[in-house]
């Protein structure tokens, strides 16, 4: 009876590991890729944000199927086997995305600042970790990576934002994707303000509350500018100040299926 008993015991006792393996495998394989996420960030992007990089948050909040998918691979997506590139441009993504989804969880509304703690006390879900947007961007993206062309593909949904990219940022393309989006941003006479008659230039206040970040100290923000800036480089003459920043919403006017 012993013997049939610990024979019972044995297969009882390999069937429960090999049930508990499956389905840690299955768990595994159920996980969203980075280019799977990549993949469903730029479908998003490409159907609800035009061409001006603003967001159609009515339009979301109408039909959310796609970002409620987003924001569960954003919180379940496993840094496991996933490159530096890889990762830079997961929380590039994410933030943006994440931006988003609060906002259209509180939506109508004509500025960020009317939810209160939306930076730095709203936890959210990246990664399997907690975090707010500010840990976010200073610990896993500004403290990581150390590359200041973040703050023109972070888009926290203002009017005085970059304009937000249509395209996912993806690891094997990161280094281009951020230079070409740098480019166009500071290229963009709304983003930074040159008044060539006047001999001045206005420029966002990042640049005055990252200037650590750009390598600058006081009003020396058109050095880095210039960099992208070609054959448009603004005269290190000219006179530069900082415009205010403007919290108004990044929201579309009216749904424009042309842009």
């Amino acid at each position: 009876m012993n013997h049939i008993y610990n024979s019972q015991a044995v297969w009882v006792r390999a069937a429960l590991f090999f049930v508990l393996l499956f389905g840690c495998l299955s768990v595994q394989a159920a996980l969203p890729s980075s280019a799977q996420v990549t993949a469903s960030t730029t479908a998003f992007l490409k159907r609800f944000v035009n061409k001006d990089g603003e967001v159609n948050y009515k339009a979301i909040q109408r039909d959310p199927k796609q970002l409620d998918a987003l924001l569960e691979d954003i919180a379940s997506f496993s840094m496991t086997g996933a490159s530096q590139a890889d990762l830079y441009a997961f929380y590039l993504n994410a933030y943006n995305v994440l931006v988003i989804g609060e906002i259209v969880s509180n939506y109508p509304l004509t500025s960020v600042r009317e939810m209160p703690g939306f930076f730095d006390k709203k936890q959210m879900l990246v990664g399997g970790e907690k975090m707010t947007l500010d840990e976010l961007e200073h610990n896993k993206l500004r403290k990581l990576y150390d590359d200041p062309r973040l703050h023109f593909a972070l888009v926290c949904g203002t009017a005085s934002c970059p304009r937000l990219s249509r395209e996912a940022y993806m690891g094997k393309d990161l280094f281009t994707q951020l230079n070409d989006q740098t480019r166009r941003v500071l290229q963009d006479p709304a983003f930074v303000k040159v008044d060539a008659e006047g001999k001045t230039v206005m420029l966002p206040e990042i640049f005055k509350w990252y200037e650590a970040d750009f390598g600058t100290s006081g009003k020396t923000g058109v050095a880095y500018v210039n960099q992208f800036r070609a054959d448009k480089r603004v005269p290190t003459w000219f006179a530069m100040d900082y415009y205010a920043y403007d919290w108004r919403l990044n929201d579309q006017k009216a749904e424009d299926p042309k842009k």
